[in-house]
């Protein structure tokens, strides 16, 4: 079985970011307003980027650490633009550890 974590662009231009073992029933129920949640206030919402993880602790993993990125860097990454995905990182690292 396959996990998926995955981000949605919000009407509100803002992303959020979650990780299902069905994405296209997840998306659905985002797009439904299925759960009383942050996407269901910011309706429609659209997938703009998804990755594949082979358990569910991996997407679950891969969905915190996203979360805990600007904005900045959670679009280099959507982009593939994995060398300012980097360089954002130093930057956060710096700026965490002074």
């Amino acid at each position: 079985m396959a996990f998926w974590v995955y981000i949605l662009r919000c009407a509100d231009g803002s992303y959020y970011t979650g990780h299902a073992d069905n994405l296209e029933q997840r998306i659905g129920e985002h797009q439904m307003g299925f759960y009383p949640s942050y996407t269901s206030t910011r309706l429609p919402v659209k997938l703009v980027w998804s990755q594949e993880c082979a358990t569910r602790d991996e997407a679950l993993s891969a969905e915190m650490q996203i979360k805990d990125w600007r904005r900045k860097k959670k679009e280099a990454m959507m982009c593939g633009n994995w060398g300012d995905v980097a360089l954002l990182a130093k930057k956060d690292f710096r700026k965490n550890h002074k």
